[in-house]
């Protein structure tokens, strides 16, 4: 950490580093897939570096390359468990001093289509069809498992 860093920055004070973010699927010594409780969004994913670091070019190529690739898991999984109408990755965090990356499957009946989900409401997405979405997540948590589980065994470059 550089002394540029502000005391909201600190490991004690950062959402975090104090919490996983979310049901964590995946973590490895560099980075955590974490499954996000959206009641509109079943299958929101983000990929959180665990360390403080804000932007992706402050990674080592590798720790770059590592990230995007746990990323592009996390979407494969998504796509093939839900069949999404489009995937909408996000690199934000302008509050948040960790690199991460929000893994969203997007329906054109979703509540915000084709809006970004921090858009303007465009309809209430209908009932059975979250249901629908919801029944799936333990499809998800395995495929997930699954995509990252070549990473532990060492599959993909680090």
């Amino acid at each position: 950490m550089t002394a540029a860093v502000t005391a909201q920055h600190e490991p004690a004070a950062c959402a975090l580093c104090r919490d996983a973010g979310g049901e964590v699927l995946y973590r490895n010594a560099r980075l955590r897939v974490v499954l996000i409780d959206d009641v509109l969004y079943p299958g929101f994913c983000r990929v959180v570096w665990n360390d403080h670091v804000k932007e992706m070019t402050d990674l080592a190529p590798l720790d770059r390359s590592h990230a995007m690739t746990v990323v592009c898991k996390v979407e494969t999984s998504l796509r093939h468990v839900l069949a999404p109408h489009k995937i909408n990755l996000a690199s934000l965090g302008n509050m948040t001093p960790h690199v991460h990356w929000h893994v969203i499957p997007r329906h054109e009946d979703d509540a915000h289509f084709p809006q970004p989900v921090w858009g303007q409401r465009q309809r209430i997405t209908p009932a059975e069809a979250l249901a629908a979405r919801v029944a799936l997540m333990p499809q998800l948590r395995e495929a997930i498992a699954a995509q990252c589980a070549t990473l532990a065994a060492g599959a993909e470059p680090a």
